[in-house]
């Protein structure tokens, strides 16, 4: 269930998705929450440096694994502008990081790809629940879809 909290979180993914494809990157940004609602983390995608491992889901889940107890990660959330690749699924599952919250899933963002006519990239488009036993999800939340898609369309149509 999404909440007014994770609004306003998503919120500032998206707008780190911005600084992103300012940037030459591919518009994806997110962020690492505490139990309590402390931003412990924020980054965004670095891609263009030519390291496509460079994701901020990737980047949060090694900044918890050297920051924080396995007990204090698995009552993060992380929250995302897009719903984690396998690669970011994997390491989150494997951080023991809490709940996801995303703006945009893997399922839009195909679907995105298949009407600007580009590739979704050459790994599988896996939802989280393929990846990560039992997680804790919400998304995609819809009042962001229109948004994102934009974002995407941009990046892709500067390649």
């Amino acid at each position: 269930m999404i909440h007014k909290d994770d609004i306003q979180h998503l919120r500032r993914c998206v707008e780190l998705a911005k600084e992103a494809l300012s940037k030459g990157d591919q518009p994806f940004g997110s962020l690492l929450v505490s139990q309590t609602g402390e931003v412990l983390f924020e980054d965004h995608n670095h891609i263009a440096t030519g390291d496509f491992t460079q994701h901020p889901e990737f980047a949060i889940a090694r900044w918890a694994a050297q920051n924080l107890s396995p007990q204090e990660r698995a009552l993060t959330t992380v929250y995302t502008s897009g719903e984690h690749c396998p690669m970011c699924s994997a390491a989150h599952g494997m951080n023991g990081l809490g709940r996801i919250v995303y703006a945009s899933s893997s399922k839009q963002f195909r679907e995105w790809c298949k009407e600007f006519n580009v590739s979704s990239g050459p790994i599988y488009n896996l939802s989280v629940e393929e990846v990560i036993r039992d997680p804790q999800v919400d998304g995609p939340v819809e009042e962001f879809a229109e948004e994102i898609k934009e974002l995407h369309r941009q990046y892709f149509s500067k390649l």
